[in-house]
């Protein structure tokens, strides 16, 4: 595909990165001359600088041939017009665009083909909330991920010594829950992706990804390492957009949550706002403030303001206080791992929580969702399979059937309402959506052409 990226930032490289190892052809706008040399020095891509919002730099840019433009610049209006003028002087088929301000997603009005014509909007505090309200939920959860409208779920846990399948092939998991139908996905040992097999044994450490019906996740992840409280006591730093649609979704399911906002507007519009969570006006990396708000009896400490040190800081000092789990939102892609090998627990990255969401609509194929994992370097795609023996390379086939490309895998197939974890003899139908983890995404097109349909297969 020819893609044209509006924003070299973060998120706009980030995505360059992944779109040019896969065979599309791409170019990446930007008025950063900087981030434009470093990014041609890096990619096989083209770059233009420019304001993407005029017509001229979109021309020069060649937005006539591309079949999909992406705008993910820092700014909402630059993001919104770059839309409108690509398809009203170019006609381009597809436009994605960011939209962070709140003020624009409450009027979806706008976003229409005899208004601003955009095809797709990506906000990524909301992708942020619901990322970190499903950490909330599953306690001792590294990452989860939703499928099937939410039939199923791919959840990774860390190993620890403790859990009762330490030590024991995977296989063992059918003796110690034989009424839960579950299926290892991948294990992350040292850095490196490993397709499990029943012979495949646990170790302390190992990352591990299980998929399995969303009622079962839970007694999954007791296997696999020590069970964890349900969080019950919040404390979030920053009462941005994130931390107060947080504290808005987590109060409505009874959690008790306290949020520390600095500044005075800001604390008082969430005071108003919000029913039944203690809003408090002051810095969240005073120690003072921490201990009287009996920091030491919290169960998840939350930092996500704007700043990356704030956050980092401020979740360092509250699990020194004694905050049970701390989390904290990192922007710079090389803080997260130097943060996670520290004693903040989780370090959330929102570039690749935004690439996940942006990913999905950039497959071609009837891809409902695809989400990275181990912050980039792998992916699992949930894909629905459309035609007959005939049309489809997948349809009328068994999972054994499929040539699946090195380090690919059928993680489970959803059925209607059922969901069918992978074995030989299952059998791929029209409308199944058949979810797939790839160790290496350089496969992905390989993926995507199996599951278009086309004439003249067989």
């Amino acid at each position: 595909m020819n893609i044209v990226i509006i924003g070299a930032g973060q998120v706009g490289s980030s995505l360059a990165a992944s779109l040019a190892t896969e065979d599309n052809d791409v170019v990446v706008i930007d008025k950063n001359a900087e981030r434009l040399r470093y990014l041609r020095e890096k990619l096989d891509i083209d770059t233009y600088q420019g304001n993407a919002s005029q017509p001229d730099v979109l021309e020069s840019a060649n937005v006539i041939n591309a079949d999909m433009i992406i705008a993910v610049t820092s700014s909402d209006e630059v993001n919104m017009i770059a839309c409108q003028v690509a398809f009203l002087l170019f006609r381009t088929p597809t436009k994605i665009a960011r939209v962070r301000s709140v003020s624009y997603l409450d009027h979806q009005e706008l976003f229409s083909k005899d208004a601003i014509p955009i095809d797709v909007l990506i906000s990524p505090e909301s992708l942020i909330t619901e990322h970190v309200y499903q950490l909330m939920s599953h306690p001792g959860a590294l990452q989860v991920l939703d499928f099937a409208n939410k039939k199923v779920q791919l959840v990774a846990v860390k190993a620890q010594l403790g859990g009762k399948l330490i030590d024991h092939e995977i296989r063992d998991f059918a003796d110690h829950i034989p009424d839960v139908d579950v299926h290892v996905v991948a294990i992350f040992r040292k850095g490196r992706a490993i397709l499990p097999d029943g012979d495949t044994v646990i170790e302390v450490d190992d990352e591990i990804f299980v998929i399995a019906s969303v009622q079962h996740i839970r007694v999954v992840m007791s296997e696999l390492s020590i069970v964890e409280k349900p969080y019950k006591k919040i404390m979030i730093a920053g009462g941005g957009n994130v931390g107060g649609n947080l504290a808005s979704l987590l109060e409505k399911e009874r959690y008790q949550v306290k949020i520390i906002e600095q500044n005075p507007e800001t604390a008082g519009y969430l005071a108003e706002k919000l029913d039944r969570t203690l809003v408090l006006e002051g810095d969240a990396a005073d120690e003072h403030l921490l201990q009287e708000e009996d920091i030491s009896n919290i169960d998840v400490f939350c930092a996500v303001t704007n700043d990356d040190e704030a956050n980092i800081l401020s979740a360092m000092l509250a699990k020194r206080l004694g905050a049970r789990k701390v989390m904290a939102l990192v922007n710079r892609p090389s803080y997260v791992d130097l943060v996670e090998s520290g004693i903040i627990d989780m370090a959330i990255s929102p570039q690749q929580i935004t690439l996940s969401g942006l990913l999905a609509h950039v497959r071609q194929g009837d891809i409902v969702s695809v989400h990275a994992l181990r912050k980039g370097a792998a992916e699992v795609l949930e894909v629905v399979a459309h035609g007959d023996q005939q049309t489809s390379r997948v349809v009328g086939r068994t999972l054994v059937e499929l040539k699946l490309p090195p380090g690919s895998t059928v993680c489970a197939v959803v059925k209607g309402s059922n969901v069918v974890l992978p074995s030989n003899s299952v059998v791929i139908e029209e409308n199944d959506h058949v979810i797939i983890f790839l160790s290496d995404k350089r496969y992905i097109p390989v993926i995507e052409k199996m599951f278009q349909v086309g004439m003249g297969y067989l």
